[in-house]
């Protein structure tokens, strides 16, 4: 053995690269983990803290259990959620058991529970902290009392019961926390357990990272003052969701955080009221999806992203409405977001997703936007009903003041093409993906808009289009218009 092994340091980066190794269909990270344990006593304990440092599921640990091992192994045994669970009539582990059970637990450092099997470990008394490295952690809180100590820096909670205060009081090292959603409150529970939540927040005082479902207006208050607070997401997730009460509501100034998504929103009228009391002058990314959203709240979030102090750090903006109403959209409204978003001198990331309302357009607005955003890199637009008054005109003059643009999907009005095909073309180099949408009909033959974008969009390979295939024949004639070039491309580099 070369002495260089001998030398932990270099023994542990070298296991570390293996580690990182991308499995093959031969050979899996795992498997060669495994086998350097057994290479030799030197090699034993680093590969083996490596090999148990990420745990999913307890079946790996219960493995180790001389009882359960040929049943949790044998080849028809599913260890995820199933008709049949594994687990259904086995007897709980011995206390004999439990020291084969926890041979591995000290090595442990992310454990991901998604099944559920209590009863097997009812014989290990109550906060027994029986991971002592754990850093990250996913489980419904029926485990509570094992899977806790006090340095747990990760956690993700499947539900919410009366359980949590004593998790948050004894997790004082917490800095990221994700708590799921539950999908309905048919049955009132959900208003109680968001209560608790939100009375429970208040405990954690190192928070970096939150991912909830919504909290009342005193729970709103304790995160804006908490310093270390940089990311924020809230999942509305059930469907009749508790309403936050109008006469508590109060002004919020979150300093540090850089990170805000709400997502998975039936009821949108909430946050836009949370958006319209805060402020946010760290803000970087802002994340809005709903499953329905009026013209009216439409404007109304628009108007106060606009206004909570963020115009100089924002980069990116993903605001998504994927309406689920039956009724068509109404062509007579339609959302104007471009001129509150201009604010924004940053951004560097534009989505906005429009199911129902139309999203104006037009060549002045597109050439102010970009003119506004020198540092823009992907814009998309993408409406149900494309109406857009861009011209090809319009698209390529506005693309001149944001040299960084590599990604672009909107609709564009090829009713008239407003473009000399054999004119001299100012081409944009770094535009690389190209997605529209015909918002009027095609009036040109598909020979000249092929011509048009080969010359002036030398990097695009092809039109794409999500709604349709309405782009294979200028795509076919993009495609000979290149090979005809490319030699000429190669010669004069």
């Amino acid at each position: 053995m070369h002495q260089a092994l001998l030398v932990p340091e270099v023994l542990l980066e070298i296991f570390a690269y293996v580690n990182i190794m991308p499995s093959t269909q031969t050979k899996s990270t795992q498997k060669l983990l495994a086998g350097l344990a057994r290479t030799c006593k030197i090699f034993h304990e680093p590969a083996m803290d490596l090999l148990w440092a990420e745990i999913h599921g307890l079946e790996p640990l219960l493995g180790c259990v001389t009882r359960l091992h040929p049943l949790i192994y044998r080849r028809d045994t599913k260890w995820d959620h199933s008709d049949k669970p594994w687990a259904k009539g086995v007897e709980p582990l011995s206390v004999h058991e439990v020291h084969q059970f926890l041979r591995h637990s000290p090595r442990i450092c992310t454990l991901d529970i998604q099944s559920e099997h209590p009863h097997l470990l009812s014989v290990i008394p109550a906060e027994a902290y029986v991971f002592p490295r754990l850093k990250s952690l996913s489980f419904s809180t029926i485990y509570l009392n094992h899977f806790l100590p006090r340095m747990l820096h990760q956690c993700h909670l499947l539900s919410v019961d009366e359980g949590l205060q004593s998790f948050v009081t004894r997790c004082i090292a917490l800095e990221h926390l994700c708590i799921y959603t539950p999908v309905s409150d048919d049955d009132g529970s959900t208003t109680d357990e968001l209560s608790l939540l939100s009375d429970r927040i208040h405990w954690c005082t190192r928070l970096v990272t939150l991912s909830c479902p919504i909290l009342d207006w005193s729970a709103w208050k304790y995160l804006s003052c908490l310093p270390t607070l940089l990311k924020l997401n809230i999942d509305q997730g059930c469907i009749d969701p508790p309403s936050l009460p109008k006469q508590d509501i109060v002004n919020l100034s979150f300093l540090n955080i850089t990170s805000l998504s709400f997502r998975q929103l039936y009821e949108a009228a909430d946050f836009i009221t949370v958006m319209q009391h805060s402020q946010f002058p760290s803000l970087k990314e802002f994340d809005f999806e709903a499953h329905f959203l009026s013209s009216e709240e439409a404007e109304q979030l628009f108007h106060a992203l606009s206004r909570c102090n963020a115009c100089r750090t924002l980069e990116e903006i993903s605001i998504v409405s994927y309406d689920n109403d039956i009724m068509g959209p109404d062509h007579d409204e339609f959302l104007t977001p471009t001129p509150h978003l201009l604010c924004f001198t940053q951004l560097r990331t534009l989505t906005l997703i429009s199911e129902k309302f139309p999203i104006y357009l037009d060549n002045d607005m597109l050439l102010q936007a970009m003119s506004s955003w020198p540092h823009i890199h992907t814009l998309r637009i993408k409406e149900s009903d494309p109406s857009s008054e861009v011209t090809l005109r319009g698209l390529f003059t506005a693309l001149g003041p944001c040299p960084q643009l590599h990604t672009l999907q909107f609709a564009v009005n090829l009713a008239a093409i407003d473009i000399d095909p054999d004119a001299e073309p100012v081409q944009h180099t770094s535009l690389r993906s190209l997605d529209l949408e015909k918002s009027k009909l095609l009036a040109a033959d598909a020979e000249t808009i092929a011509r048009i974008i080969s010359a002036w969009l030398p990097c695009v390979d092809q039109v794409r289009s999500i709604f349709s295939l309405s782009w294979d024949e200028v795509n076919r004639h993009l495609r000979s218009l290149r090979v005809a070039t490319a030699p000429y491309v190669v010669g004069a580099s």
